[in-house]
């Protein structure tokens, strides 16, 4: 599998969604694929900072809030672990970002009263690294400075996206926290950014779920935007609940 060549052809979709396009081998997965293997990264943005001008990203409203999704019906359909690098700058216990990303699988695999298999287990890594430019054929967590200040995290999904929906299917996730940010429990200390809000929006990406901008939806994990101290993604909200059961029952 890393030796598929990506042909690099991108645009910007929605907020800060790239899509990228390459040939893969059709029913790699699941039958029924239409063989094109696509790229899609978010960007999270600090709360005031600006998404780019053409962004969406309102969502749908359900009856209990707002979700969106990389694609109708784009979901795993394999049970898969991440390679965590818990290594950042604050030397942060492995334990306790481990803990974070495990709290952050659940919110996601537990949404109300439903119960998913959404995820596999967490496996740590000390060489796993982000690369948004590769298929790779695992999944990974690691935290590394992305140079511009008002970039909290990254998340890259890869998977088949266009075709009946009944058949796309998400196949890999790669989530970068950007180091360049001073982070540890923001329920201690409210001048840090907490590992578990935002890795619990960046685990609903890999999930399936997108980024949502509409002033409405602030209280949904899925808004995309944040800051520090914050805590309330940490927790899955109406819009959340809603959307992921709709894309897992």
């Amino acid at each position: 599998m890393t030796g598929k060549r990506i042909h690099a052809l991108a645009f910007i979709l929605v907020a800060a969604i790239v899509f990228v396009y390459g040939s893969a081998p059709a029913g790699e997965r699941t039958q029924g694929q239409d063989g094109v293997l696509t790229k899609v990264t978010f960007i999270h943005f600090k709360k005031g900072h600006e998404k780019p001008s053409d962004a969406k990203g309102s969502g749908q409203k359900g009856t209990d809030g707002y979700y969106s999704y990389i694609a109708q019906g784009a979901k795993w359909r394999t049970v898969e672990d991440f390679r965590l690098n818990p290594s950042c700058n604050e030397a942060l216990p492995a334990a306790f970002v481990t803990n974070a990303v495990n709290a952050g699988l659940n919110e996601w695999e537990t949404p109300g009263d439903a119960t998913f298999g959404i995820f596999g287990g967490v496996i740590q890594d000390p060489t796993a690294t982000y690369n948004d430019g590769a298929y790779r054929g695992y999944n990974t967590i690691s935290f590394g400075s992305y140079g511009d200040p008002g970039v909290i995290a990254i998340t890259t999904v890869w998977g088949y996206f266009s075709g009946p929906p009944s058949r796309r299917e998400i196949i890999e996730a790669h989530l970068l926290m950007n180091d360049d940010f001073v982070w540890g429990d923001a329920s201690v200390d409210p001048v840090l950014m907490d590992v578990q809000n935002i890795l619990t929006h960046e685990l609903g990406h890999c999930a399936g779920m997108g980024d949502l901008y509409k002033s409405l939806a602030r209280e949904e994990t899925m808004y995309g935007y944040s800051t520090e101290g914050e805590l309330k993604k940490r927790d899955l909200y109406k819009g959340d609940i809603a959307g992921i059961i709709n894309l897992y029952r």
